[in-house]
């Protein structure tokens, strides 16, 4: 074989069909396992029936043989789907087994619902997305960005790492409860989506920010800026120039935040009591309504599939001919070397996560004493107690063993799943769109009913659904290297298939997907503390963050540092990440040497 002769390609056909293959296949293994959730779950699904219709009847044998002769539990988990996989082809989705109503309109209802709050809440994200990159914008296309600058930083961190429950919940009390402009919850009119919106587009916006504000500098890097300067570009065509450009890799991660948006909005759909289809999906699964579950998650999966056909031919016809010609051109990432205060930043943010560790952990988080419950802050607890009289310092240093370990390792996870699978474009588009179409919640449930709520649970179910925006922008970035015009060169003078990923492809996609990684331990975080707030991650009297922060919630009035105590190191984790992220990498070229 010519070492100078390029990789063969599959035939065009096979690799149009290959993404819409491993999409259908993703979706019919998410449906199986849905489908099969009551009997995973080891408990006997007639019996949970009985007790979400009738609290008070008593589970007898003819009772609970009613419930399986009305149903056709009696024949198994597999006839029961294969019947309901039969009325699906006939766009019957059956009837909900606790109501007895029909699921398809329903679960339209539910989707139109959300799909106006994700709208809404794109309203919001997208404008912020812009506010924070503007800075890196004006001063790429103007010349004075130096090496390795990026403007959004703590900004995009704070924003990012913000709870969405959180955010929520404050909004009620300011807008809702004390100045009472808005209504505090229902779905009844347009006023009734502002605080959803707000409250979802928030941390969207943040990560879409920084996201795009992260590609800027190595695009003004490339040689084409410079040539267009020359030859008198205006800074506003330069601007639009770059941002088309950094743009193409980012738009599946525009995809998913959108789905997320849509699915992952659990908590936020039942604070307001929005009749979303993630809160519909949320009360299914907890009264083990198999049909409308199996109905909520097909509708999130196939918005998930649609949002990402839509960004992969966004993507294409951003980058136009050139991913067929090699015509890309790619700039190492800029290599200078990062500022005092930029590197300051990190160490300061560290600093303060480990004091306030080590101090915790050597003080009582366990110990319940209610005579010194909802306590000011005082020698005796610098931070005062929570709702039970415990030490709030320490309950934050214990929580962060569980809160920041468990989230660096789903991270590990995720960033290794993501630079695997991104090297197989159609396996990522297909697995990763439906993997993402899963609420954190939904996915913790379907874990949970196996393997039992705690920490393990919750760790697979985040680890499960958190690879795919990785392995998206790993994907993006590998079809963008391998069309680059200098891996033609490479090949031309001898260098093979090993030397090319191992010095060229790997190294451009291994550092921006490890910043994206470390830019999503916050968000991992969160994944984690909202389990705890729904009672499928840790369990009292774990110190975990999440847990101690929805403990105290009702109480933030009392005893605000009892909430915003673990909220602070939630943002203060952000700040670290973000900003550890923020520093120049070094560049693939100077590692790589010519073959």
């Amino acid at each position: 074989m010519n070492p100078a002769a390029p990789p063969r390609r599959r035939p065009a056909r096979a690799r149009r069909a290959a993404p819409l293959l491993t999409r259908l296949a993703a979706l019919a293994l998410i449906t199986v396992v849905v489908g099969l959730l009551p009997w995973l779950s080891g408990r006997d699904p007639a019996l949970s029936l009985l007790r979400a219709r009738s609290a008070e009847q008593e589970p007898t044998a003819e009772a609970l043989d009613a419930i399986r002769d009305e149903l056709g539990l009696a024949d198994g988990p597999l006839a029961l789907l294969g019947s309901w996989f039969a009325g699906l082809l006939r766009g019957d989705l059956g009837a909900s087994w606790i109501s007895g109503t029909p699921v398809l309109p329903s679960v339209v209802a539910a989707t139109g619902v959300s799909l106006t709050v994700m709208a809404a809440a794109l309203a919001v994200a997208l404008p912020l997305a812009a506010a924070l990159c503007a800075p890196t914008l004006v001063r790429g296309a103007r010349g004075t960005l130096r090496p390795g600058g990026s403007g959004t930083g703590a900004g995009a961190a704070a924003l990012t790492a913000l709870p969405e429950f959180l955010i929520a919940i404050v909004l009620m009390l300011v807008f809702a409860v004390w100045l009472g402009w808005l209504p505090p919850y229902g779905w009844s009119g347009p006023q009734h989506l502002i605080l959803p919106a707000l409250a979802l587009g928030i941390p969207g916006g943040g990560l879409l920010g920084r996201l795009v504000d992260d590609a800027l500098p190595a695009v003004f890097a490339e040689r084409w800026v410079g040539l267009w300067t020359a030859a008198g570009c205006t800074p506003a065509q330069i601007a639009a120039a770059a941002l088309r450009r950094a743009t193409p890799a980012l738009v599946p991660q525009l995809g998913m935040v959108a789905v997320g948006l849509t699915g992952g909005a659990v908590a936020v759909e039942t604070i307001f009591t929005v009749p979303g289809i993630g809160r519909t999906a949320l009360g299914a699964a907890q009264a083990q309504d198999l049909p409308v579950l199996q109905g909520s998650v097909l509708a999130l999966v196939l918005l998930g599939t649609l949002a990402g056909v839509l960004a992969q031919v966004a993507h294409r016809r951003l980058l136009g001919r050139s991913l067929r010609d090699a015509a890309l051109s790619l700039a190492p990432p800029p290599t200078a070397p990062a500022g005092l205060l930029r590197r300051a930043v990190p160490v300061v943010c560290a600093a303060l996560l480990l004091t306030v560790t080590a101090w915790g952990l050597t003080r009582d988080a366990l110990t319940v004493t209610v005579a010194d419950r909802l306590q000011a802050p005082s020698w005796a607890h610098p931070l005062g107690t929570d709702a039970v009289g415990r030490d709030v310092l320490a309950r934050l240093g214990h929580g962060a063993v569980y809160t920041v370990g468990v989230a660096a390792l789903v991270c590990a996870i995720s960033l290794a799943i993501a630079l695997v699978v991104g090297f197989a474009p159609s396996l990522a588009s297909g697995a990763a769109e439906a993997a993402n179409a899963v609420p954190p919640v939904i996915a913790g449930i379907l874990v949970v009913a196996v393997l039992g709520p705690g920490t393990l649970g919750a760790s697979v179910a985040i680890a499960l659904v958190s690879w795919p925006p990785l392995a998206a922008h790993a994907a993006a970035l590998v079809q963008q290297t391998r069309a680059a015009g200098y891996l033609s060169a490479q090949r031309a003078i001898g260098a093979g298939p090993r030397w090319i990923l191992w010095h060229h492809v790997l190294p451009s996609v291994a550092g921006p997907v490890a910043r994206h990684a470390v830019l999503r331990l916050p968000a991992t975080a969160l994944a984690l503390a909202s389990l705890g707030f729904l009672g499928l991650g840790a369990q009292p009297p774990s110190a975990e963050w999440g847990l101690s922060l929805s403990e105290s919630l009702v109480y933030v009035e009392r005893a605000p540092l009892a909430a915003l105590a673990p909220t602070a190191m939630l943002l203060l984790l952000a700040a670290f990440a973000v900003s550890l992220s923020t520093l120049p990498a070094r560049s693939h070229t100077q590692r790589g040497r010519t073959p």
